[in-house]
């Protein structure tokens, strides 16, 4: 009673900055991703806020699916998960020992480094779900010496329930590389070494998202889509696989509102560091928006945001951010054009072929699509759309 009568008190706060997320494409690029690997399962990760999307409306989305297990990386998200989606969680990243304890053993299946982190999850008995994780070449984590290992834990690997066998890719989305076949040769003659010792896994997975392009071997029943889930090509133009991926559809739109409106006239200086000197009169708008919400600051007056006055009269055209972008506000150049406080502003678009796509933009300051993303602040209001 007392948290029904919180909820009609609340006060309703509307944002003024919003992330808007096409399930429809979530659910394309899911089904596109399976067309490619229909042998095997597929185990979104959802892992740093679900790429920037917002791992509960993530969750929400795939609900509506016959996803078995998603991925994150620790137990804080998989808390969320355990809330806002039926299936089962798959933790990629090491954590404290302790926190293994908190984790829903019945839904819950961990990707194991060490002996370390072994030892501590054998307590659990068969009620521990493991996934291998061997070093195949990329020598970031894992496993190094797989006969060793065994040998040496057979003890705690008897104790717990080995579910699975994984690695991870460090040139997929590089064609002109040998290096994803060293590596999958690496990982198949391992695989071999735990049969040789009895040791069966039920889920193979080596892949990525441009894992799902490239492995063609049908040995791997389970591939981790990260950005190729949510609409993003892995690969260069210059890469065969390229094309192949562009039926792919970005997901995550992002608009932000209007707070203030300045006649600035020609000589005049905007934003930090005078940075920004005004060439005629001109009008300034203010958003919300800043290097604290994910707009990196060196997008700092060369990026231009898309603005729709109004749909009807199809009164659409560019406006440049002028000036430096400040903490948690950035200036925008409307030239001699019109606005009202309140209008919105698109400053991500979710459409590759628009200047302030995600990748247009990433490459505009030579990063790359995951760092754009996954910089987009927890606090901003994600809507499905």
């Amino acid at each position: 009673m007392l948290n029904l009568i919180r909820k009609i008190i609340k006060p309703k706060y509307k944002t003024l900055n919003q992330i808007e997320i096409n399930s429809k494409n979530i659910l394309h690029n899911l089904e596109y991703i399976q067309s490619l690997q229909e042998q095997a399962e597929i185990f979104p990760v959802l892992k740093s806020n679900a790429y920037g999307h917002g791992l509960k409306e993530i969750c929400h989305i795939l609900k509506k699916t016959n996803i078995k297990m998603v991925a994150v990386d620790s137990f804080p998200e998989a808390q969320v998960v355990y809330k806002y989606f039926p299936g089962k969680v798959l933790i990629l990243g090491e954590m404290p020992l302790k926190a293994y304890s908190y984790c829903k053993l019945k839904r819950t299946e961990f990707i194991v480094y060490n002996k370390e982190t072994l030892k501590y999850l054998s307590r659990y008995g068969k009620k521990a779900k493991i996934h291998l994780f061997f070093n195949s070449g990329m020598n970031r984590e894992g496993i190094d010496d797989l006969d060793f290992f065994i040998d040496d834990n057979k003890k705690y690997l008897n104790k717990v329930e080995i579910s699975g066998f994984c690695s991870h890719l460090a040139e997929a989305d590089d064609n002109s590389s040998s290096f994803n076949q060293e590596q999958e040769k690496r990982f198949t003659d391992a695989l071999e070494t735990l049969h040789r010792s009895k040791i069966y896994p039920k889920w193979i997975h080596l892949g990525n998202s441009a894992g799902v392009f490239v492995l063609n071997n049908k040995i791997f029943n389970a591939f981790r889509p990260g950005i190729a889930f949510y609409g993003y090509n892995p690969f260069l133009k210059e890469d065969k696989n390229f094309s192949k991926a562009s039926f792919l559809r970005p997901a995550l739109s992002l608009y932000s509102t209007i707070i203030a409106k300045h006649k600035v006239k020609k000589g005049s200086k905007v934003s930090y560091s005078n940075s920004f000197v005004a060439e005629d009169d001109c009008n300034i708008a203010v958003i919300p928006f800043g290097y604290f919400e994910g707009l990196d600051r060196r997008f700092s007056g060369c990026i231009k945001f898309l603005f729709n006055k109004n749909k009807d009269k199809n009164e659409i055209f560019w406006v440049k951010i002028a000036g430096n972008v400040c903490m948690n506000l950035c200036c925008i150049n409307f030239l001699n054009k019109d606005f009202n406080v309140g209008d919105r502003v698109q400053i991500f678009s979710d459409n590759n072929d628009m200047d302030n796509s995600i990748q247009n933009l990433s490459n505009k300051i030579n990063i790359i699509s995951y760092e754009l993303l996954s910089g987009l602040n927890h606090s901003i209001k994600r809507k499905i759309i």
